[in-house]
């Protein structure tokens, strides 16, 4: 009887992880069967190197998009991964235990604040100050133009935020999970408290740090109704991160509703172009983790 239990849920998860691969393999079938043909006929070098997007005329170039995921992802990562791993270092081997419910507690808040919140939160509160903070720079000379406050600068911002719960969440619970012995065995050679923690501890998390970083990434570089209400949404190449760009998902979702033909089309061959970058984002994280792990 428990062997025909065990086999019965054997085959209970064999289905369950074959329902997951099999979404994930629709997914991709999906967008590459609508989406290549689209770029192939537009051409794949004028797709993704042209400047210019202008579907009332037939003209499809990515480019502009493309480089502003890019601005505003990397700016969202130079503001929450620093600020995300120190966070998770002070939460598991610093944090009073007095305190440390509140801080969980509020970082498992900001995880479940929905996006439209942090788009409206980024709307009312940061795009002014970053206006005042862009005139400011103008009148002493920094800058030619201070922009309008919506900008990859507000957006990084932004989204450095958003992706704290998750970076935060991964690299703590992988910090615990070192052995304690590893730390105790470097008090006992001597070393510090903090030489302990960052030279030992976290190197020994590493692999849990970068999954946490990614996701992160993954988390950025996907958002899309906070970016759209705070980013300018201008297709153009910016000269400056107080201007606006409009991100790959940003320009998917603001011209899905009413676009046909062609242009629907493109805009399927713009989220594959999005998918690929995840994909690679992905390869390349496991490829470091698998060379650090045979170093």
């Amino acid at each position: 009887m428990n062997a025909w239990k065990e086999k019965l849920m054997q085959g209970v998860f064999f289905i369950a992880a074959c329902t997951s691969v099999l979404a994930v393999a629709l997914i991709c079938v999906f967008l590459f069967i609508n989406g290549v043909p689209a770029m192939k006929e537009i051409g794949f070098v004028k797709f993704l190197t042209g400047t210019v997007w202008r579907p009332n005329n037939d003209i499809y170039g990515i480019f502009p998009m493309i480089m502003g995921s890019i601005y505003v992802t990397a700016g969202a990562i130079l503001i929450g991964v620093p600020i995300g791993i120190l966070t998770s270092v002070f939460m598991a081997k610093y944090c009073p235990k007095q305190i440390y419910p509140v801080l969980k507690g509020a970082t498992e808040l900001l995880a479940g604040i929905p996006s439209v919140i942090y788009g409206f939160f980024g709307l009312v509160v940061m795009v002014p100050a970053i206006r005042e903070f862009g005139k400011t720079l103008r009148q002493a000379g920094i800058l030619h133009k201070g922009g309008d406050g919506n900008s990859i600068l507000t957006a990084s911002l932004l989204l450095g935020m958003m992706i704290l719960p998750t970076i935060i969440g991964v690299t703590e619970s992988n910090i615990r999970a070192v052995p304690s012995q590893y730390y105790e065995g470097s008090l006992a050679l001597g070393a510090t408290h903090e030489q302990s923690i960052f030279k030992v501890v976290l190197p020994a998390a590493k692999s849990g740090v970068i999954a946490g970083v990614v996701l992160g990434i993954g988390r950025a570089i996907g958002e899309t109704m906070a970016v759209i209400m705070i980013a300018g949404n201008q297709a153009r190449l910016p000269e400056s991160i107080f201007e606006g760009v409009r991100t790959m998902t940003a320009n998917i979702v603001l011209e899905m509703g009413y676009a046909s033909g062609l242009h629907r089309e493109a805009l399927i061959a713009t989220a594959v172009v999005l998918f690929v970058f995840i994909l690679i984002i992905n390869f390349s994280v496991a490829l470091l983790n698998r060379r650090g792990e045979n170093e």
